[in-house]
């Protein structure tokens, strides 16, 4: 029984009698200084890892997964690699003398009654025909802008079949990354490859597949019915899910090729749009293209070709909406809002703009400039003599996960001399993330009045209200409208608001729509309201009119 020290001690030294190499005439046949296969190759390249400087650097790192997966297993880390039991192997390309060869590297466990592993063996075979087809098409979509290869045999099966219409699907694992670091890399690999070898089963010759990269897969199928297109994707869940009974989902888009004239880049482009609506969606995970979805795709390409001349044109701008006393009538504060008016365009709805920037880190610009809009108008105030009144400006979480976010609000206050307790922070109600917690702890220490944005339309607010350093929580729009229609709903709005002020919370509720909403808040004991019924978001010269009435 070979013992884990010595198959390590063969990684290193490497004897090159255990490298076979199968010669479609001759068999199987050792490769070593005296019988060489390829003649130009030298003896010290005729083992494991001298093999490694034959292959063609871009398959480099695939063949170092395969060196590192036979460690593993050595060492008994993990379940043997590969789709068969007791076998890890590699594809990629090798240096020839007339060229670049195909291969299929493997190496070899057996194992002894004690399931031991006995013996261990290193091949090298010449891939056949069918498996040089494919992954040329990998390697071809993979690392060509333009894949022609692909483009072309997808259209020649196209052509002898002009009586069939045909389908592109795309399809990725959801977040691939979360199985990476559940399982390892590693065992994230074994996945892919698994895909691969599966896919040589399920897919019949007029169905072309590739791997497009990392985890994204591609398919051209043939269909009549749209439910056949929904046959094979369940097929194809059937035979992919459930590698070695790891958890894990596959997205799928799919795009209808209306006109074969039409470039194939063009159909998968449109696939991906839909794998891509749906992502993190956990009630599908199918999708057809229609044409609206590229709407999204032109209107978020605007806005991150205009984003930063918006900012230094100052096409962003402030407009605050006043919080009112609902006993007094008045206002007593107002939140900073941002708007986007362009020059063309007009207003832009922030719904188009602020998930975007939430999603590529602008936000933190955008945060930051708005926080000195906020600080400039209080300064302003004072200089003309106006008691200010409190601004709330919102800090994203992407701001919250950086610690310098706190240096740059200081900065404001210290460069317009103002008083914190005029400059308030909200912060969207979210769940437990400790850099988001350390962020807050910062702002509380700094001595902010910080405020819970959105209460109520999580999942976690009465467990975040038990420890909370928040000063005040924002009763989301929804929670009060869709509760305050029904005496039982009514109920749970009055012990909500009369909980936060028994642990001293002071309350806002949003979304106030009608005078019988305020009247009600003001009976459960809530006296700071905004919303619709007070006024809408307005530009600071209507603001400063309204307070100076």
């Amino acid at each position: 029984m070979a013992m884990i020290e010595d198959l390590i001690e063969f990684l290193q030294s490497e004897p090159e009698d255990l490298i076979l190499l199968w010669d479609r005439i001759e068999g199987w046949h050792p490769v070593n200084s005296e019988s060489r296969f390829f003649q130009y190759w030298k003896p010290e390249e005729v083992s494991l890892k001298g093999l490694r400087s034959l292959v063609v650097e871009s398959d480099r790192p695939v063949y170092d997964v395969f060196l590192k997966r036979i460690e593993t297993d050595i060492r008994g880390e993990g379940e043997i690699c590969g789709t068969d039991a007791g076998r890890t192997y590699a594809s990629v390309r090798m240096q020839q003398e007339e060229g670049i060869g195909y291969y299929n590297v493997e190496c070899r466990f057996h194992r002894n009654a004690d399931h031991c592993i006995s013996k261990m063996l290193v091949l090298v075979q010449q891939m056949d025909a069918e498996e040089v087809y494919r992954m040329k098409l990998a390697h071809t979509i993979t690392n060509d802008s333009t894949p022609s290869f692909f483009a072309t045999t997808a259209r020649e099966i196209m052509v002898k079949n002009p009586d069939k219409k045909y389908a592109i699907i795309q399809f990725d694992v959801a977040k691939f990354k979360v199985i990476n670091e559940i399982y390892g890399e590693v065992r994230g690999d074994e996945i892919l490859q698994f895909f691969i070898d599966t896919l040589k089963v399920v897919c019949h010759e007029n169905q072309l597949y590739v791997r497009l990269s990392a985890d994204v897969f591609m398919i051209l199928t043939p269909y009549e019915e749209l439910e056949d297109i929904n046959r094979f994707i369940d097929l194809l869940d059937q035979n992919l899910l459930g590698y070695k009974d790891m958890n894990y989902t596959l997205v799928y888009g799919v795009c209808l090729i209306r006109d074969m004239k039409d470039g194939l880049r063009k159909y998968g482009d449109s696939a991906a749009l839909a794998r891509q609506s749906i992502k993190g969606d956990a009630l599908t995970h199918v999708a057809f293209f229609e044409d609206k979805m590229k709407e999204g795709i032109y209107t978020r390409k605007f806005i991150e070709d205009n984003m930063k001349k918006a900012l230094k044109n100052k096409e962003f701008v402030m407009y605050l909406q006043p919080k009112y006393s609902i006993s007094q009538n008045c206002m007593v504060g107002a939140e900073a809002l941002v708007r986007w008016i362009h020059p063309e365009k007009g207003i832009i709805p922030p719904m188009e703009f602020i998930p975007l920037f939430e999603k590529n880190g602008f936000v933190i610009k955008m945060d930051q400039y708005i926080w000195e809009e906020a600080c400039k108008t209080i300064r302003q105030w004072m200089d003309d003599g106006i008691e200010p009144l409190p601004i709330s400006v919102n800090v994203s979480r992407r701001n919250l996960r950086d610690n310098q976010f706190i240096d740059v609000l200081n900065g404001l206050i210290d460069k317009y001399q103002i008083p914190k307790k005029y400059l308030e922070i909200e912060i969207t109600e979210t769940i437990e993330d400790a850099q988001v917690n350390n962020g807050v702890t910062l702002l509380k220490e700094n001595g902010y009045t910080l405020l819970m944005d959105d209460f109520g339309s999580g999942y976690s607010s009465l467990n975040m209200l038990k420890d909370t350093q928040f000063d005040v929580i924002k009763m989301d729009r929804g929670f009060l409208q869709d509760f305050i229609g029904s005496e039982r709903g009514q109920r749970i709005v009055e012990h909500t608001i009369k909980m936060t002020a028994d642990i001293g919370l002071d309350m806002v509720a949003e979304g106030v729509e009608t005078q019988e909403q305020a009247a009600f808040l003001e009976k459960c004991g809530c006296d700071t309201a905004q919303g619709f019924y007070y006024d809408r978001p307005m530009t600071l010269e209507d603001f400063n009119k309204k307070m100076t009435k």
